[in-house]
């Protein structure tokens, strides 16, 4: 099971169409996309807490559920936009198509671990920010079968409104 998990992780960090094809009809694979997406946020938190932006609580707990709420959200989100409202004649997916190719779409977010090095910790968690967009809009195009990277790319847009709302709600409820 590592083996395949590690080697998906890879796939879907090279951006691999293959990788994301694999992950989208394993329907076995929507814990393994959940353990990516906790590992991603894990390792985003203690580069945090190393850099000593925020507590441990903060970086491990708070980080880690907010991460599986922001990942589910966004994958209904994906679902509803690209399944239904932007939808094409051969578009076919369902929530957890969605769930299992965005949790794997963020395993570049690893980089976040380096976020305590000085000078460039920010660099680090911006190339990780746009590699894991590039990783969303692959999945979302192959999960939702569309032709176009634009039509992908907007539905990650639309996606992002909800997904900040919940995140300002979840960082107020909790003082952050």
């Amino acid at each position: 099971m590592f083996q395949t998990l590690l080697a998906r992780m890879i796939g879907a960090a090279s951006l691999r169409v293959a990788t994301y094809e694999d992950v989208e009809n394993d329907t076995g694979a929507t814990l393994p996309a959940l353990l990516v997406v906790v590992l991603v946020s894990a390792a985003g938190g203690v580069g945090a807490l190393l850099a000593g932006d925020a507590t441990a609580t903060e970086a491990l707990v708070y980080g880690v559920l907010r991460s599986i709420v922001t990942w589910a959200v966004w994958a209904l989100v994906a679902w509803i936009v690209g399944g239904y409202i932007l939808r094409t004649g051969q578009t076919h997916a369902d929530w957890g198509q969605l769930a299992r190719g965005t949790g794997f779409a963020q395993t570049p977010g690893l980089l976040n671990l380096l976020l305590f090095v000085p000078g460039i910790g920010g660099l680090f968690a911006a190339i990780a920010f746009f590699w894991q967009l590039a990783g969303m809009v692959v999945a979302v195009r192959q999960c939702l079968d569309f032709d176009s990277t634009a039509r992908a790319f907007f539905v990650i847009v639309i996606g992002a409104i909800p997904v900040l709302v919940i995140n300002v709600v979840i960082f107020m409820a909790i003082g952050i």
